[in-house]
């Protein structure tokens, strides 16, 4: 059978390439056809457009770059209408997404949904247009059953993609990773993870930096998001003794004594992975103050909203500034705080139950996929 899977960011790029491979396992036949990136080409599907050329954050980033996000909708629905997939499945960016799927929905194309939109943080009005457009939705993250149940949606809970990415993960080999990376031997090693995109290199890396001369007694590395050119962070890193790691998120936080980390699924692969972290989140101040109007939630970090109370600190807008993060930062390196955020990861681990997300998402797509 022939699928076609959209995502629009480095995170749905991991999750559609785990699934990539699934629906292959599932369904030797497949041919598979995408928006996303590397990873999901490398799992064997025909990559259409990078998300690089997508991502864009923010409310004044998106109305710049309407004409662009317009094209690419209509250049979308012109490659989805030529291909006559089995399965359209859609990747969480629902802001692109949704639109994809009112029309593929008017076309008869069968739709999944794999990841579900945070409606549940903002516009939760957003179900309906779900409940109409998209035929089977598959969710992630505990409490989402409850939340569309309510609304009078079913949903099949799959368990959480990243449980599946940690577990393919190597064994750790610290003094290797160093050495070929030029690290100090020594120095325990604190990650920046300022995000995958232009805008939030600017806004949060350069807070994060303003810590470093604080720490002597410690290393700091960036990862590199796999989207963004080395050039990007050079401005930034010249002259500051930190390294960039470029496509090495996984290793540098296996490496990791503790971790500065922009809000988004980073935080959630960082507690898998057993790293206590500081939340950073900034944006420009009108797209900052238009998303605190919509979004309703206590937390924007992954981990305080799965366990729904604070584990991991969170220094939002004006809040992340050097005085906060000296003493967020601080506190995790050794004693009480540290040690209950590592106890609360192991709950947290719990919460979201075990691995194959992506082989019961695949194997659901499959069967629901097939002629009757």
């Amino acid at each position: 059978m022939k699928y076609y899977l959209i995502a629009g960011e480095a995170s749905g790029d991991l999750h559609g390439s785990n699934l990539i491979r699934a629906l292959h396992r599932e369904d030797p036949q497949a041919q598979v056809r995408c928006w996303g990136g590397d990873r999901m080409q490398q799992a064997g599907a025909t990559l259409v457009k990078h998300y690089r050329e997508l991502a864009f954050m923010g409310f004044l980033e998106v109305l710049r770059h309407l004409p662009d996000i317009f094209r690419n909708l209509a250049f979308c629905k012109k490659d989805i209408a030529a291909f006559k997939p089995d399965a359209l499945i859609f990747i969480d960016f629902s802001g692109f997404n949704l639109r994809i799927a009112r029309w593929a929905r008017l076309q008869g194309i069968s739709t999944h949904y794999y990841i579900s939109p945070q409606v549940w943080a903002s516009r939760a009005g957003r179900v309906q247009k779900i409940r109409r457009d998209i035929d089977h939705m598959y969710v992630i993250l505990p409490f989402e059953k409850a939340f569309y149940q309510e609304r009078g949606m079913e949903v099949h809970f799959v368990g959480h993609p990243l449980i599946d990415a940690m577990e393919g993960l190597p064994e750790p080999d610290p003094q290797g990773f160093r050495q070929r990376n030029g690290l100090d031997p020594r120095k325990p090693l604190i990650a920046l993870l300022p995000g995958s995109r232009a805008q939030e290199i600017e806004h949060i890396l350069t807070a994060m930096l303003t810590v470093v001369p604080h720490f002597p007694a410690y290393q700091f590395a960036v990862a590199g998001a796999p989207s963004l050119d080395a050039s990007r962070y050079e401005t930034y890193l010249k002259g500051t003794g930190v390294h960039l790691l470029a496509n090495q998120t996984y290793p540098l936080l296996q490496n990791a004594h503790a971790a500065l980390v922009t809000s988004g699924t980073a935080t959630l692969e960082t507690a898998l992975l057993n790293v206590p972290q500081v939340v950073c989140y900034k944006g420009s101040q009108v797209s900052y103050q238009i998303a605190k109007r919509l979004i309703k939630l206590r937390f924007i970090s992954l981990v305080n909203l799965i366990m729904d109370r604070k584990v991991v600190p969170e220094l939002i807008q004006q809040d992340l500034n050097t005085p906060n993060l000296l003493a967020e930062l601080g506190a995790i390196l050794e004693g009480p705080v540290r040690d209950r955020q590592l106890e609360a990861y192991r709950e947290l681990c719990e919460k979201l139950g075990g691995p194959g997300a992506s082989k019961d998402a695949a194997r659901l797509i499959v069967s629901f996929s097939k002629p009757q």
